[in-house]
């Protein structure tokens, strides 16, 4: 088996991929598809994080990022293998809860472009949405935790009121 140090194994040429535990399945299995567009919405938090400026909001969406990670994992590990890597989503659930609650509310209808980084963090917002709907998808073959599900709702909630907060 390969380890993470490789980056070019060849095992994926014939177009199949691993999941946890060396288990083989097409590269467009619904798992495979789900972390592929979490993997997009991180490269597009991560983008909205070196533009953010204020560290508290940052190191935020920097745990948010970890957490994507985790979440993947989990994803990635088939039925009756274990996965220690413990879940936190119902802590950045409620740090999010807190955010949103006490934000102001848009006016409006909003049109992302009235500046890169809330334009950026809309994109974040739009791609959690498609990561909750391939989840769906997921969860009708393979079961996700309730936290997972919750946690993605809440996500592209919070990413709204922060694009929000930075096109003022």
């Amino acid at each position: 088996m390969s380890s993470m140090k490789e980056i070019c194994t060849k095992t994926g040429d014939k177009g199949t991929t691993s999941l946890k535990g060396g288990f083989r399945v097409p590269k467009d299995d619904v798992r495979i598809e789900a972390n592929g567009i979490i993997d997009l919405l991180n490269c597009h938090l991560g983008l909205s994080r070196a533009a953010i400026a204020e560290k508290e909001e940052k190191d935020f969406i920097l745990s948010i990022q970890k957490e994507l990670m985790i979440i993947m994992s989990h994803i990635a590990t088939p039925e009756g293998v274990g996965n220690p890597k413990e879940l936190h989503c119902n802590s950045l659930i409620k740090k999010m809860e807190d955010f949103i609650e006490i934000a102001p509310r848009p006016g409006g209808f909003i049109i992302p472009g009235e500046n890169l980084l809330s334009s950026e963090i809309h994109i974040a917002r739009s791609t959690a949405r498609t990561v909750e709907r391939r989840l769906w998808t997921l969860c009708r073959e393979h079961r996700l935790s309730d936290e997972i599900m919750v946690f993605f709702n809440r996500l592209s909630d919070y990413l709204f009121v922060l694009a929000e907060k930075y096109s003022r």
